[in-house]
């Protein structure tokens, strides 16, 4: 049995996977791929957490949890997305595992993001 990917276990932070979600937004504009159902999936990440990345707070109590699941959601989807498109790229695959950090996921995030194209040796991953 393999050992789990190291991994970073941060506190949830919404505001941050929210400016994570618009840097995703941006990594996929620049790349030409607007129409992308990629795109439209980290836009309705970014949609979702704005009113926190504006405030810069959590919402208070399981309404936080609540928001985290969904973001969660969102974000798996748009990793099937970047894997069907092939659209994969090692700075978005970072993207991907600093989002899910951010939402108290990081093994979870460690795993997707290789599927989102992040490099297995890159110096960004935790050790």
């Amino acid at each position: 049995m393999n050992p789990p990917p190291p991994h970073f276990q941060l506190p949830l932070n919404l505001p941050h996977a929210g400016r994570i979600a618009r840097r995703i937004v941006v990594l996929l504009r620049n790349s030409g791929h607007d129409d992308a159902p990629a795109c439209a999936a980290a836009l309705e990440m970014e949609s979702l957490l704005a009113p926190y990345y504006d405030s810069e707070e959590n919402p208070p109590g399981p309404r936080a949890f609540r928001v985290r699941d969904h973001a969660a959601l969102l974000g798996r989807r748009l990793v099937d997305h970047i894997e069907s498109e092939g659209l994969g790229q090692d700075r978005l695959g970072q993207c991907v595992r600093n989002y899910f950090e951010c939402l108290e996921l990081g093994l979870e995030g460690a795993q997707l993001s290789l599927r989102a194209g992040e490099n297995p040796r890159s110096i960004q991953r935790p050790a």
